[in-house]
């Protein structure tokens, strides 16, 4: 009999993809403008005025994302956002 798959905690998914994204960042890859349809307040972030915070990705100021890295069943249900997609895989 095969042994059931075990899935990764949601809160860890959310850790890795969190690390990833500030890896991202620091390399100056990947500016928001070429990740679209990642997060329901990107348009928001698009219509600033500013290129500095056109620039960064909404993920790492969302509160989506502490909640998502600290429990396991966030409640999170925004379209898109990657946290609230670790919980559901």
């Amino acid at each position: 009999m095969a042994e059931p798959k075990r899935r990764a905690p949601a809160k860890l998914k959310a850790r890795v993809y969190s690390a990833l994204v500030e890896k991202q960042a620091e390399e100056g890859l990947m500016p928001l403008g070429q990740c679209e349809g990642l997060c329901v307040f990107e348009q928001a972030v698009a219509l600033l005025p500013s290129d500095e915070l056109q620039s960064r990705n909404p993920c790492r100021v969302c509160h989506a994302r502490v909640l998502a890295e600290n429990l396991e069943n966030p409640p999170i249900w925004w379209p898109n956002c990657p946290y609230s997609e670790f919980k559901k895989s």
